[in-house]
């Protein structure tokens, strides 16, 4: 019965995302392309609203003593900005703008049959892949079978 929340969270999320339109590549990218004279602003108050809910959200559950449904916040308290991390948000930027899909609205494409999301989702589990390979190396070193 605790997983019954998530699933439901879950679905809303996913028509949230079929419904602003997130799971179709052409608008997403008519969205993000903001110099090619065709900009398509549509999905701006999808955006909009869900920086307004998140706001909202996050300040009013991190008042609570912990979560409704049991267990406790796993609020990250690292501070510093690493280099990584603004590569792995230019890699997903990149992605994003190439393909039309970040990873949850893949997933629901996929569900849904669109097929793009058959030919984006072999990159999607190779990005991952290649990702766990680098953060099972200790650090300083490069992975296997690549570099000297």
């Amino acid at each position: 019965m605790s997983r019954l929340p998530t699933f439901l969270a879950g679905l809303l999320f996913a028509g949230g995302l079929v419904l602003g339109g997130m799971t179709r590549p052409a608008k997403v990218i008519g969205f993000l392309d903001v110099t090619g004279g065709s900009w398509d602003p549509s999905l701006a108050p999808v955006m909009a609203g869900a920086l307004a809910v998140y706001g909202v959200a996050f300040r009013r559950i991190t008042r609570r003593a912990g979560p409704l449904l049991g267990g406790a916040f796993r609020v990250p308290t690292r501070r510093d900005l690493p280099p990584r991390l603004f590569v792995g948000a230019a890699l997903f930027g990149v992605g994003w703008a190439l393909a039309g899909f970040c990873p949850g609205p893949a997933v629901v494409a996929l569900g849904s049959g669109v097929s793009e999301a058959l030919l984006f989702f072999p990159g999607l589990i190779g990005g991952m892949l290649l990702f766990n390979l680098f953060e099972a190396r200790p650090r300083g070193e490069a992975p296997a079978g690549l570099g000297s």
